[in-house]
């Protein structure tokens, strides 16, 4: 592919199987880390990525080449043997894989490396989401997006290059399944990010911030809990969505 591509444009996807069940991991990482097949398939997957990248530098290509490394959803929690936990780790935020509200589920890696254009070390603190990848990809093509319907996705390169401070998301709707769960507005003039939870998992157990009973938490039915008034969060002073607010704590 590379040889084929490298003197003219070229797109290159990758959507790796890894980190996901089963956890497909071949002999030669079985066993290499010390959090179980997990860990392993991290491994395997960390190795993967350093070949893909190994090629475009040995080709004098990686000041040309944008790489943009994301994943589809946050760390899954429920992997265990007995009592030990196996699966992924979310930091500070409430939740993981397959919850369609809580950071945890929400939030993943998004790491970015141009060196001829961007530079290094550069830490961008703004809502964004991996349907702004299309209209970015189109951009750096030199291709405009359709204008005969609503893109949902906004071109990351003004952020990027640092000639936009702020994302083109105002609004950001999480979905769980088809099930609206939450809704996040960035509040331009004051900097404040509220999210609003119409419905949330139920924990198994209740204070474990995963499904442990059921593998996965559901999207909908007597496995979620319906919110009315929504439970709703500062997420610039609350980042774990530890304390709802309420008119006594928030009258604003």
């Amino acid at each position: 592919f590379y040889f084929r591509n490298k003197h003219r444009p070229f797109l290159l996807f990758v959507s790796l199987l890894h980190v996901h069940t089963p956890l497909i991991t071949t002999e030669k990482f079985q066993g290499r880390s010390r959090h179980g097949l997990y860990g392993d398939n991290i491994e395997e997957m960390d190795w993967m990525v350093g070949r893909l990248l190994d090629v475009i530098d040995k080709e004098g290509l990686k000041n040309t080449t944008f790489i943009y490394f994301a994943s589809d959803h946050g760390g899954s929690l429920e992997a265990h043997r007995g009592n030990v936990q196996l699966g992924g780790w979310n930091g500070i935020y409430k939740g993981g894989k397959g919850m369609g509200g809580w950071e945890g589920g929400i939030r993943v890696p998004g790491i970015v490396r141009w060196p001829g254009v961007l530079p290094a070390g550069t830490v961008i603190d703004e809502l964004t989401s991996l349907m702004d990848i299309f209209p970015t990809v189109v951009h750096l093509a030199g291709g405009a997006v359709p204008q005969d319907r609503v893109i949902d996705g906004h071109t990351l390169l003004p952020l990027l290059r640092g000639t936009a401070q702020h994302s083109g998301h105002e609004f950001m709707f999480h979905y769980c399944g088809v099930f609206l769960h939450a809704v996040r507005w960035h509040q331009k003039d004051s900097g404040a990010i509220w999210k609003a939870h119409y419905a949330t998992p139920v924990f198994q157990p209740e204070a474990s911030g995963a499904c442990f009973g059921r593998g996965i938490c559901p999207c909908f039915g007597d496995g979620v809990t319906h919110h009315d008034p929504p439970l709703l969060f500062d997420l610039s002073r609350d980042p774990s969505e530890a304390n709802p607010l309420s008119a006594d704590t928030e009258p604003l």
